[in-house]
């Protein structure tokens, strides 16, 4: 079973490059490496959001959240099994 892990965060007004940044430096490694993980690819879109999408076979590790003062608000995350790949 795969499990994929969403992570998508609103960057504070005109700080966008700082949470990418930070997601890069910060979030990607504190789960690289984890058991069952399988992949994971970070996004940016607009309205100065985030996202970041790891892919397990199993229980996905939790992503860290940001230092408050990068987001606009709450970290939104949500879980989703794999029911169909082509």
């Amino acid at each position: 079973m795969t499990v994929a892990a969403m992570w998508e965060a609103r960057a504070a007004d005109g700080r966008a490059a700082e949470l990418a940044y930070w997601a890069r430096e910060s979030a990607l490694p504190a789960v690289r490496g984890a058991a069952g993980l399988e992949r994971l690819e970070l996004f940016s879109a607009p309205g100065e959001r985030v996202l970041l999408i790891t892919w397990w076979s199993g229980e996905p590790v939790p992503l860290p959240d940001p230092p408050a003062e990068l987001l606009g608000r709450p970290v939104h995350r949500w879980s989703f099994t794999s029911e169909h790949v082509e």
